[in-house]
């Protein structure tokens, strides 16, 4: 390997081509803590001429590569598994075009999801994907999993937010299919090969990305309902009212909540007693204000059952504080001790039928089970984690995730949906895919990597 280190160091230079144990750590190991490995080096190149330069080294070696942004990922997809060159792409973090009149802007793929979202702002625009890590999660990695996150009700999740891609073949060539175009019917939409693929087919450089109208007014609002299906029907009553103006529409129940008030010194409660469930939605308008709208639409729901409480927004401060108790779950329950986690989606009108089914049949195995359930239910995706309270009992119930897991999957299956809705595959359902996924789709998805990859260096033991 000397000759290639020597390479990569020619091509990175040497302050940018980490060897020592210390310096390689803070890429090995996942962020839950799952995962890890030594990777032979981590490269940071600086210009995608840079990783095309890489990938031709390692593909000529023989080396297998693994692509990382802000290293946030839940499936393990970006942690290496050993030997390979870690291409870290936070140094390709420029914003290089941006255009307000075609709602379009082209950045590299190691811009974080804010400064994507800073440097919409600054041209009075809005880029809508929006998830907890966003500070440090890297736009390049949200392509690769086709993130979600929390207002794909109104804007779809990152598949539909993007033009075009900068990619860096696995041979090393560079496909710069940078269109800022909506219409494009010339063959294969090749993007949305890479998109979701999780660095398997090859590495994203750039994206242009779509833009839309800022709001000029937010209504955000935490409710308690009565169950799930409640949750259901008041989406429906929301969206006849609201339309488009509603962006987001997040259910949490309470294990969930009880664990943000334990663990998240900020978090209060905004409703007084213990609820079972929770919602927390928002408006957002171009034009008019919607608070007064949804005072009213709220109202209403309470009057045919829908919500039994409500606390409203007032200013940026209420609402910041309510959107704390959502996007601090997960460090809430990283903190609290590891759990087996289900990132699901089924179609909305069945996410009732999943919960309590799901409840019935894991309690009836797991006596004592804690679940914590939460998500986005306005676009049937749910986050559904076990574990028990005892550290002793979460042992043995972290011993039979498989057990687990079958129960959850194979209900998801039964619903017609599916086993990963926005975390993607990576290292942790590779293998539990391939029971739910048709043989067809598999000889197909394995046919598309062979054709790319047929030397299969690019995130090699993920997803496939």
């Amino acid at each position: 390997m000397t000759a290639l280190l020597n390479e990569l160091r020619r091509i990175t230079s040497a302050e940018f081509l980490l060897t020592a144990e210390t310096d390689l750590a803070p890429f090995s190991t996942d962020w839950r803590g799952r995962y890890s490995g030594r990777p032979l080096c981590v490269a940071l190149p600086a210009a995608t001429e840079e990783v095309a330069a890489i990938v031709r080294a390692c593909a000529q070696a023989g080396v297998p590569i693994v692509p990382q942004g802000g290293n946030t990922g839940l499936v393990g997809g970006a942690t290496p598994r050993g030997g390979e060159v870690l291409v870290s792409l936070k140094r390709l973090n420029r914003v290089r075009a941006v255009d307000a009149h075609n709602n379009a802007m082209t950045v590299e793929a190691g811009c974080t999801l804010h400064a994507v979202q800073q440097a919409a702002a600054a041209i009075d625009r809005l880029f809508p994907l929006s998830l907890a890590a966003e500070g440090s999660a890297t736009i390049g990695g949200n392509l690769s999993t086709n993130a979600g996150g929390v207002q794909v009700l109104r804007y779809g999740n990152a598949r539909e937010l993007t033009l075009g891609l900068e990619v860096v073949l696995p041979d090393g060539r560079i496909w710069n299919g940078l269109r800022a175009l909506r219409k494009d019917n010339t063959g294969y939409d090749l993007k949305h090969l890479f998109i979701g693929a999780e660095g398997t087919l090859g590495l994203i450089t750039a994206a242009t990305l779509k833009l839309f109208p800022r709001p000029r007014t937010v209504a955000t609002a935490w409710l308690a309902v009565p169950d799930p299906a409640a949750a259901v029907r008041l989406l429906g009553f929301i969206r006849e009212v609201a339309g488009e103006s509603l962006t987001a529409f997040e259910l949490v129940g309470k294990s969930a909540l009880d664990l943000v008030l334990r663990h998240i010194p900020a978090a209060r409660n905004p409703l007084p007693g213990a609820h079972g469930w929770h919602v927390l939605l928002e408006l957002a308008d171009t034009r008019s204000s919607g608070m007064m709208r949804l005072e009213t639409v709220l109202q209403e729901a309470m009057t045919e059952g829908l919500v039994s409480d409500a606390a409203l927004a007032g200013n940026q401060a209420q609402r910041a504080a309510l959107w704390t108790l959502r996007e601090n779950i997960s460090e809430a329950q990283r903190i609290e001790g590891f759990s087996i986690k289900h990132d699901i989606a089924v179609p909305v009108s069945r996410i009732p039928e999943f919960i309590a089914s799901a409840g019935v049949a894991l309690r009836a195995a797991f006596p004592g089970v804690r679940i914590v359930c939460f998500g986005h239910i306005g676009d049937g995706n749910l986050h559904y984690n076990l574990s028990q309270s005892g550290a002793g009992s979460n042992e043995d119930i972290l011993a039979r995730t498989a057990a687990v897991n079958c129960i959850v999957h194979d209900l998801v299956h039964a619903l017609d949906g599916s086993i990963s809705a926005e975390h993607g595959l990576g290292q942790l359902k590779r293998e539990e895919v391939l029971r739910y996924k048709s043989s067809v789709e598999i000889d197909l998805m394995r046919a598309v990597k062979q054709a790319l990859d047929p030397q299969n260096l690019m995130n090699p033991g993920k997803v496939l």
